[in-house]
């Protein structure tokens, strides 16, 4: 998936009303994506609409581990910053849009 298709699916979420989601921490709030990259040769993990690719390796759960810290502390930092988280992406039929 390009980052314009990912950047394309980050605006569309923003755009409509996010279902009731459950959430145990803010991060869960926001799509992780994860996948192979065929010019890097490794696994790719990025959350569209909070940081863009922003770790690699080659296990897939090892980066997705990654990516969802590095998400966390986005958030602890905008928190802390007092500026706004942005819209959640959780909730919003992924699967059902990139299928």
């Amino acid at each position: 998936m390009s980052s314009d298709t990912v950047a394309g699916i980050a605006r569309r979420f923003q755009t409509e009303p996010a279902r009731e989601v459950t959430v145990v921490n803010e991060s869960a709030r926001y799509i992780k994506i994860v996948e192979w990259s065929a010019e890097d040769h490794c696994f790719v993990g990025q959350c569209p609409g909070v940081v863009g690719p922003c770790c690699h390796g080659d296990d897939e759960t090892e980066v997705y581990t990654e990516l969802c810290q590095i998400v966390e502390e986005w958030i602890q930092t905008l928190q802390r910053d007092g500026k706004s988280l942005p819209p959640p992406t959780a909730g919003q039929n992924v699967a059902q849009r990139i299928s």
